[in-house]
């Protein structure tokens, strides 16, 4: 009886202590600003990994970025056109709508409307129609072995909140006046949103009725962003945030030696990269006139020799990253061993400027964003000095990404002529990299959308259709190979690193760190 007593006595006290627990609360920083709520505006890493703990796709990945159900349950190939998606029947929107067909329609006609950036998730001319309120259907134009594997953040809308705020037009990156689904939210996933400041601050709660679990997570997350790494660092070190992104590579031991806060560190599947204006008659931003001298092979080559991968990842990076020879990394192609850059030798530089009529050089603006890759206004200040040094009289305009975005993507009208870019492939396979940077640009079927640039080469065009019907791994590595030949004989782009993930932590946490560098809510555990 006694022993009864003392075992009641110890479950209302467990349970009191539950009742009266403190609400969790998990801070972290970025070094840019969240400024868009619309799934569609920004193809970002971190726009698309911030709106991933409010929206959902039909998919997801877990922390190995391995392929699982997210709103639909499961799928099937019914030939290789056609695909049947089966919608979870429990699933509701944030206002308490629920999920169904007509969401998924809308969502695929919205993200292939004006404005967006993602239009490239559904291969052009997918016709999708629902088979009955919870299963959809997508009807192909030819084969596509690999359809869901970037609908991880393809996310899906209610139909019917969209239209009732008027926020079916997307809001595109360059448009000054956001539209209603910019500045509010209603997705299905663990989180809501609270509050909303753009290119500031964003507050997430708690989503209760999420379709998974949520025990354990934190119930309310505030994310701020701190452009300042040190003001950043001295954050998490005086326990202010739980977590920063990116950690500047000098801090990194700084924030391990801290006994209450550590760095995790790995390897992103993220390649930087320059860009060169190849389509245009004359450059926008150049001391040439009359023509383009970035159509021109040699000069192309001139740049790629003149600029020290081995400096920039050494002193720049300080070891944190990788010089690429490829645009993908090699964690995502067995065969990029193959391939090596082109030597760093300036005086073979001035030899092919001279022999393609610029022996005096010439004056050249390198567009650069400074709040989105790792050190990437230092990286920018660097090449400028070596290409100047070379004879390329180079100048850098260093923005924050929500102009550097708005002007140098497609809603911008390409409005660069040298840009640095970066791209992770949302599928983990040079198919998506190919198709959207690679590709001659063509606004019919979405081929060449991120090809800011203008690169054009049909017979690489040829081999990338080639590559989105193979299934088979050897033709696909063959094909691959091939392509990515043809790239960097034309010095398509000019790869510069694979940078390294940095992430602070708070010892009272723990997240999961994806390779793709997507930070999700999901994955946080107080410890």
């Amino acid at each position: 009886m006694i022993f009864r007593h003392f075992l009641a006595g110890c479950f209302l006290a467990a349970s009191a202590t539950l009742l009266h627990a403190e609400p969790v609360t998990f801070r972290y920083a970025y070094q840019g600003g969240l400024n868009s709520l619309d799934p569609y505006s920004l193809n970002e890493t971190f726009t698309l990994s911030a709106l991933g703990n409010v929206y959902e796709g039909l998919v997801r990945r877990n922390a190995k970025l391995e392929l699982e159900p997210a709103l639909a349950e499961r799928w099937e190939k019914l030939s290789p056109t056609h695909w049947r998606f089966h919608l979870r029947k429990d699933v509701h929107f944030h206002d308490g709508g629920t999920l169904a067909a007509d969401d998924v329609i809308f969502s695929a006609e919205r993200v292939r409307s004006e404005g967006s950036d993602l239009g490239t998730r559904l291969p052009a001319g997918t016709v999708v129609r629902a088979v009955d309120s919870h299963t959809v259907d997508f009807v192909l134009t030819s084969p596509t072995p690999f359809l869901p594997a970037e609908w991880e953040t393809w996310y899906i809308m209610d139909k019917e909140w969209t239209e009732a705020n008027g926020a079916v037009a997307v809001t595109s990156a360059s448009s000054a006046a956001p539209g209603a689904a910019a500045l509010k939210a209603n997705g299905t996933g663990p989180y809501r949103i609270v509050s909303h400041e753009p290119g500031l601050k964003t507050v997430y709660a708690k989503n209760p009725d999420w379709w998974d679990a949520t025990a354990g997570l934190p119930d309310r997350v505030e994310f701020s962003a701190v452009t300042s790494g040190p003001t950043r660092v001295a954050a998490l070190l005086s326990g202010e945030l739980d977590m920063i992104y990116p950690v500047p590579v000098q801090d990194i031991a700084r924030v391990n030696q801290n006994p209450s806060t550590q760095v995790l560190s790995g390897p992103e599947l993220r390649t930087l990269f320059l860009g060169l204006d190849q389509s245009r008659e004359e450059l926008l931003y150049s001391s040439v006139k009359g023509k383009n001298p970035l159509k021109d092979l040699r000069v192309r080559k001139a740049i790629y020799h003149a600029i020290d991968t081995g400096a920039i990842t050494s002193k720049i990076m300080r070891g944190l990253a990788e010089p690429a020879a490829l645009l993908v990394s090699p964690a995502l192609f067995a065969r990029a061993d193959e391939f090596s850059r082109l030597a760093y030798d300036p005086a073979e530089s001035r030899r092919l400027l001279a022999e393609a009529g610029y022996p005096e050089g010439f004056s050249l603006t390198l567009d650069c964003p400074n709040d989105r890759y790792v050190n990437d206004a230092s990286i920018c200040e660097a090449v400028a000095a070596m290409l100047s040094k070379a004879g390329i009289r180079t100048r850098a305009d260093i923005q924050p990404k929500a102009k550097y975005f708005g002007r140098i993507l497609p809603t911008g009208g390409y409005d660069t002529s040298f840009y640095l870019f970066g791209w992770t492939p949302a599928d983990f396979d040079s198919l998506s990299l190919l198709q959207a940077v690679a590709m001659c640009r063509n606004t019919a079927t979405g081929e060449g959308t991120f090809n800011i640039g203008g690169y054009c080469n049909e017979q690489a065009d040829a081999l990338i259709r080639q590559l989105a019907r193979e299934d088979d791994k050897d033709r696909r590595a063959d094909i691959t190979a091939q392509i990515y030949t043809l790239i960097n004989r034309d010095v398509a782009y000019i790869p510069l690193h694979q940078q390294k993930l940095a992430w602070g932590i708070s010892r009272n946490f723990t997240v999961e760190q994806r390779a793709d560098d997507q930070f999700l809510f999901r994955f946080i555990r107080q410890q």
